[in-house]
């Protein structure tokens, strides 16, 4: 019998080390470093009987390589298609983390019964009830889905030989463990080594694997670091549970953009797609009020009309207050800098809070322009024209900078009705007879009194 072999890990991050301690020195977390038994037999992971699997890799000349675009699958996701690139790649890994109860296990179900192929749905989390009685809700008439309850990796994959399905989705790589290691489940050793014989399965068999995994109080994905390094594509589902708005934004991506945004919302029949996402980070109403702006932003390939909101008042004890929501502090300063400089504007001992509605974290300099007339809104207490928006950059010497991709912009401001877009004087629009009013502005000081005379 093989020699039981045992090793330290840090259940935090990972790290290895060959005797226990009482801080790791990676992550400076004590009391995380467990033992765990590393011994593995040596046994074949995954059969294939594919003519392709047996098939030894040799060197090719760069030359020699096929580089043609494999066909990616139809998730029947518009959102999902677009966040991912353009559909689910063959042979592709799939990493899918958020809170608990956001909505990862109802995403990806109703993945599972939209796909016109055959899929299989394994749960370590749920019984085979509890998802038939959510799947009736979301997709009653599905004829090509399989639900499997098992958390033993080696007897997933011979129903997975028994099924022969398209996509394999895991719910969740914690709950999964294999017999060649001797930890549990969620351990370190247990997630690395089952994903990665998850890994050998999708890139043999080419079928795509969608992992759900668990987060740590901190917001990252729960387990060893090199979990997100194994795989091709990491997604974060966001949200507040006190709303019914989610955003699916990819923090990794080997086959596309990691700008794209994906956003639902949250029925009773399962996640419905915003087409339009404008519609739910504009605020509707009859009044106008001070202290709001649209910026026109983009987020990966899609505009985006975001409504900043922004508050000045007298500072009541002394030092002022800088706080912002979805937008960074450090750029806020700058633009009361450049306010209070070249505009002339005295915000130094005031108060200023701003938020960006919706939920949403920006961070293109293209919505420095509606910030900045959010604030001088709040200070005059004179409303921005709610069929005006703004596309420009802020300068530290107060003029306004050109951004990328403004007929993009311009074009959605006049799907949507505004009437007027303050962009710079020095960006160049090729659109011919716009069915919006563009206006040109190189200062801030043009923007002041444009907007309040």
């Amino acid at each position: 019998m093989a020699k039981v072999k045992t090793s330290f890990f840090c259940q935090n991050c990972g790290t290895q080390y060959p005797k226990w301690q009482g801080q790791c020195t990676s992550c400076r977390e004590w009391n995380t470093i467990v033992e765990e038994i590393v011994q593995k037999e040596e046994k074949p992971i995954w059969r294939s009987n594919s003519t392709e699997s047996k098939r030894v890799a040799k060197p090719l000349l760069i030359g020699e390589i096929d580089s043609s675009q494999e066909a990616r699958l139809n998730s029947g996701d518009d959102e999902l298609n677009r966040v991912l690139g353009g559909g689910i790649v063959p042979g592709s890994l799939t990493l899918l983390g958020g809170e608990p109860g956001i909505g990862k296990s109802t995403l990806l179900l109703q993945i599972a019964l939209k796909l016109p192929f055959k899929s299989l749905y394994v749960s370590g989390e749920e019984s085979q009830k509890q998802i038939k009685m959510r799947a009736e809700r979301i997709n009653p008439d599905s004829q090509n889905c399989y639900i499997l309850t098992e958390t033993k990796t080696q007897n997933i994959f011979r129903q997975i030989e028994e099924v022969s399905p398209d996509v394999l989705i895991i719910d969740s790589i914690q709950t999964l463990h294999t017999e060649y290691i001797e930890a549990s489940p969620g351990s370190i050793s247990q997630i690395r080594e089952c994903t990665a014989e998850l890994i050998k399965f999708a890139k043999e068999s080419n079928v795509p694997v969608i992992l759900i995994g668990h987060i740590t109080k901190d917001g990252s994905i729960a387990g060893p670091k090199i979990l997100e390094h194994m795989v091709d594509t990491v997604l974060q589902f966001e949200g507040d549970r006190n709303h019914v708005y989610r955003i699916l934004r990819s923090l990794k991506n080997r086959f596309g953009s990691t700008a794209e945004l994906g956003i639902y919302e949250m029925l009773g029949s399962g996640l419905r797609e915003v087409a339009n996402p404008s519609e739910i980070l504009i605020s509707h109403r009859e009044e106008q009020l001070s202290g709001t702006a649209i910026a026109s932003t983009l987020e990966g390939m899609r505009p985006l009309m975001i409504e900043i909101q922004a508050l000045v008042s007298t500072a009541v004890y002394g030092t002022p207050q800088r706080s912002t929501t979805g937008f960074n502090a450090k750029r806020l300063n700058m633009i009361l800098a450049v306010l209070e400089k070249r505009a002339g504007f005295r915000l130094g001992a005031k108060d200023v809070f701003l938020n960006v509605t919706g939920g949403i974290n920006v961070d293109d300099p293209a919505i420095d322009l509606a910030v900045a007339a959010a604030i001088l809104s709040s200070n005059e207490d004179i409303p921005v024209k709610k069929d005006c928006c703004f596309a420009g950059e802020l300068g530290l010497s107060g003029e306004i900078r050109p951004v990328n991709r403004v007929e993009q912009r311009i074009q959605e401001a006049a799907k949507l009705g505004f009437s007027t877009i303050f962009v710079s004087r020095y960006t160049k629009v090729a659109i011919k007879n716009p069915a919006i009013e563009i206006r040109y502005v190189s200062r801030i000081e043009d923007v002041a009194e444009g907007l309040f005379g």
